[in-house]
Parts: C-alpha cells; structure tokens; sequence
C-alpha cells in the first residue's frame, strides 16, 4: 500500500529543494545585507499565544492539541506572537532597535488552492522600538531588495500602501463607532476577492446608513493620498495619518524603490493588532493572490504582558513567489545546478581505489567531487560527469601509473592536459 503525502504538504525532491533553497538562501542573504539578525522559536506554542493576538476564530485555522500534560498547544501559523514572546522575556538587555529575522515553517488549517498550503515557509522581518516611519520604509526597501535581486522589476512587482490610522479617523469622522470597525475592517480586507455587488450587499448589512456607505466607498475608490483632504473633513488625526503616509512615500523614492510603490486605501489587512502604516506585495499583472504583506504593530507586545513599544514587519510567503517566478522564467537562469568542480574517472577498474582516494583528497581540499560506483567504461563515465554538470574530469589512466600523471579535461571547452599529481594537489 502507498502512502500519499498529507493533504497540503509538498514533498521536496532535489528539484524541488533546490527551488526552495534558492529562494531561502536569497531571503536571508537579503535580510543580513540590510542589517537584520536571524531568530527562531519552537514549531508549537500555547495555543493562547494565537487567541490573544488574533481571536478565538484563530482555533479553526490552525492545527491544535492537547498535550499528555493537559497542556493546549498549536503548531505554530505564524511567528509574530513568537517574537513577541522573545523580545518580552528580554526586553531590558536587547539594544534597540531590534532588527531580526526569521524563515518559520509555518502550518495553517486551510483549503488547500494554488499558492496556498497547509504547510509552508515564510520569510518574516521585523523591527521593534523605531516609531518613525523610517522603519516601515526599511522593512518595505528589504523585500524590495530581495525582489530585486531575484530579477523582479517594478514592471512585474507592486506594493500597495495604505494606513489603518488614516483608515480608522477617515470612518470615525463619517459616524463610524469604535466598536463597529472591527467588523468594518475584516468586510474591507475582502472587498477585492468578491464580486462588487456581493460586497456592496455585505456592505449594507453591516452600516446600515446610505450616506455612510456611499462615503466609505468613495474612501475605497480615492486613487491618490492628496484625494483624501479633499474628500473629507480633515481632522488632526487624519492629517496626522496622511503626514505619515507622505513621508513614508518621500523616503521610499529616496531609496530608490518609489516605482514600485502606489497609495490603495483597499489595503486594510485583517488582522486586528495593526495600528498604522500597512501593505501588501502583489504580481502587476494581479493574477495571484499577495505575495505577502505587513504593516505596523505598535500594541502587540503590549498585549503579550510587555511595554508599548512599536514595532513593525512584513511577512513573505514561499508558495506565492515560487509561483510567480516560475511563471516570469526566473528560476531555471538563476537556480544553482549541480556543478561538481571534478568528476574523477578511471581508464581501468583497476584503477578503482585511486579514483576513491583522488576524489577524497579533493574533497578534502574544498572541492565538489564525485566518481562513478559502477565499473562501466570510460566513455560511460564521461556521459555521467556531463550529466552532473562536472566542470571538468580528472583522468586516472597509465600516465600516473608511468609518470605520476593525472589527465585533467575540460567539459567546456573539451581541452585536456597532463598534470603531475602532487603539483595538483600543492
């Protein structure tokens, strides 16, 4: 009997993980070039640690369990609580600002669809204790960075900013309650997965009131940050809002990604401890679901028994971008293929043994290097070494045996030469 894989886990062959340690390796080398430290925590966690950050709906989207303690645990959904954990626990000798990141696997009880797994890899960056909007663009110059680097332009790329503040002082100078925009937010967080009319019903249902429907709508649909003094009644917390979306624009031109960036006030994010500036990375062409997506935090550590402090960070999804790469045929230029500096054959079985040797010693040296385990003839071994892509093949044949001699071939260009085997290996 076969056994599948579990329904929305992905099996990685070496195609497969070469793709995702391409992608990995390219997250963290960003990450450390712009000056972020790498952490990680356990792949399960209190399951209230999920309930205080997101709710109780939190339970269904995740995997839970009891342990043989009675202790309620949760495979990890995502790390952010997780940071908040760490950085509680030794918030009086970290040195501020805190700039770490992270590459979870993380699990969610979700539909299986394309782009979206019950299991994946995220790339999280986060900096704590900055409250200027000199850390949201930091965060945002990462990612970019990254996208950059793996051939994305802003042709392909775009991120779409809005803010929660500007969001919520826009509603509440309409004669939205507090306490109706909760509900509001997660309604707006969908509005561009669902058909207008079916969001403009839902819309109804939950503000009852035309006038401030047709207000809400027309904050949805203001293309520019300048539309918004124009549209409404400009308090000190809206103008506020908007100075912070201003200058936060200002400083991602100066780093040179402002092409990549536009104002969508239909990013609302919605989780409910966002508390400014938010985000999120899309395909141009908006056939895929986000990329991924962050914004400002600034109660959450305060939530999890810490001081307020603010905090930023986005998040980076692998299945999305694998996608999305793929599809704009930028893997298979950049993915490293298996290239063995040598690959040692024998002209003689024989021969075998100092094969063995003359691949450890190189090994031994630095080098990538293999041999063929059957007794085939050399011309069968020459067809193995170019199908690893070996650069070049170290010939063991009677030279040596006559004059210490190794034959050393170039796949590229075909050229060989003879080498005495100490000058080779000093």
């Amino acid at each position: 009997m076969k056994i599948p894989p579990v329904k929305g886990t992905r099996d990685f062959y070496p195609p497969e993980m070469a793709i995702r340690n391409f992608i990995v390796d390219g997250w963290k080398d960003a990450s450390l070039r712009n000056g972020f430290e790498e952490y990680d925590g356990p792949i399960f966690e209190y399951l209230k640690m999920f309930q205080i950050k997101s709710g109780e709906e939190i339970v269904e989207q995740l995997f839970s369990l009891t342990d043989r303690g009675g202790r309620e645990l949760a495979i990890r959904p995502e790390i952010t609580p997780t940071l908040a954990r760490m950085v509680n626990q030794q918030i009086n000798s970290l040195p501020r600002p805190i700039k770490w990141f992270s590459v979870p696997r993380l699990c969610r009880a979700e539909r299986p669809q394309r782009g979206r797994f019950r299991e994946f890899f995220q790339w999280n960056v986060d900096i704590i204790g900055v409250d200027d909007e000199i850390a949201d663009a930091e965060v945002i110059f990462c990612a970019l960075d990254y996208l950059r680097q793996v051939g994305l332009t802003a042709e392909d790329i775009v991120v779409r900013i809005s803010s929660r503040k500007m969001l919520a002082a826009v509603l509440r100078s309409i004669g939205i309650a507090k306490n109706e925009l909760e509900p509001l937010y997660a309604l707006l967080d969908k509005r561009s997965k669902m058909p207008g009319e079916v969001f403009e019903k839902m819309l109804a249902d939950t503000v009852s009131d035309e006038t401030k429907r047709k207000k809400i709508l027309e904050l949805m649909n203001l293309a520019s940050i300048e539309q918004i003094e124009d549209c409404f009644n400009f308090s000190e917390e809206i103008k506020e809002s908007v100075g912070e979306l201003r200058r936060l624009f200002e400083l991602l031109d100066i780093m040179g990604v402002g092409d990549f960036c536009r104002f969508d006030a239909n990013i609302v994010r919605g989780l409910a401890y966002y508390t400014g500036i938010v985000y999120e990375f899309y395909d141009k062409c908006g056939e895929l679901r986000a990329i991924g997506g962050g914004g400002r935090y600034d109660n959450l550590l305060k939530q999890f028994g810490g001081p307020a402090i603010s905090a930023t960070g986005f998040g980076i999804g692998d299945c999305v971008l694998g996608i999305l790469l793929e599809e704009k045929g930028l893997l298979g230029k950049q993915l490293n293929q298996r290239k063995p500096d040598y690959f040692v054959a024998c002209a003689d079985k024989e021969l075998f043994l100092k094969a063995v040797e003359v691949t450890a010693r190189l090994r031994a040296a630095g080098k990538s290097a293999n041999f063929s385990y059957k007794s085939a003839n050399l011309g069968k071994q020459f067809k193995e070494a170019s199908a690893q892509n070996a650069q070049k093949v170290v010939i063991i044949g009677e030279e040596l045996s006559k004059n210490n001699e190794l034959v050393i071939k170039d796949m590229n260009n075909g050229q060989q030469e003879l080498i005495d085997l100490d000058k080779f290996f000093g």
